[in-house]
């Protein structure tokens, strides 16, 4: 009953692009784009209303789903192996971070998890501009502690956030 409850729940999820207009989006690739000035890391933001039905049926994890759009966003493919992805899975109410192997035994698994809790809150507070452009600035702090910014700029994804 709860695979089928679930399933409901991601086909009929609000559309991202309602609580994600595209205004909502340019202020959270602006946030992407300032944080970039303070590193040398690459952040994406991607939000997607609910799964595709077969992923929610066989049950698909939040986290499993952030790693696969990792994958399909290449966010693993900078030269300095330090893309991180800022990913929120609406109809589960999932706030997830993959960081690409360079940031692993820099960034402790905690810290992801303290900026996740922070989105999770500014959400219910504050609202998803609010929420998502906080958790950017979060993660763009995590990145200049470990990469900070060099005389050679470099842009190597997209700073446009991603509507799935």
């Amino acid at each position: 009953m709860a695979a089928g409850l679930r399933l409901l729940r991601h086909l009929f999820a609000p559309s991202a692009a309602g609580r994600f207009p595209d205004q909502v989006l340019a202020r959270i690739g602006e946030a992407i784009a300032a944080g970039e000035r303070l590193h040398d890391g690459e952040g994406v933001f991607a939000v997607e209303a609910g799964l595709p039905a077969g992923e929610a049926w066989r049950g698909t994890a939040p986290r499993a789903r952030a790693e696969e759009v990792f994958a399909r966003l290449r966010v693993w493919d900078t030269q300095a192996n330090n893309g991180v992805l800022l990913y929120l899975l609406l109809a589960d109410h999932a706030i997830e971070i993959v960081a690409d192997r360079g940031l692993h035994g820099r960034v402790a698994a905690a810290e992801w998890e303290a900026v996740c809790a922070a989105v999770r809150e500014r959400l219910h507070v504050d609202g998803d501009k609010a929420a998502a452009v906080d958790g950017v600035a979060r993660i763009s702090a995590l990145l200049a502690a470990h990469f900070p910014a060099t005389d050679e700029p470099r842009d190597e994804l997209p700073d446009r956030p991603v509507r799935l």
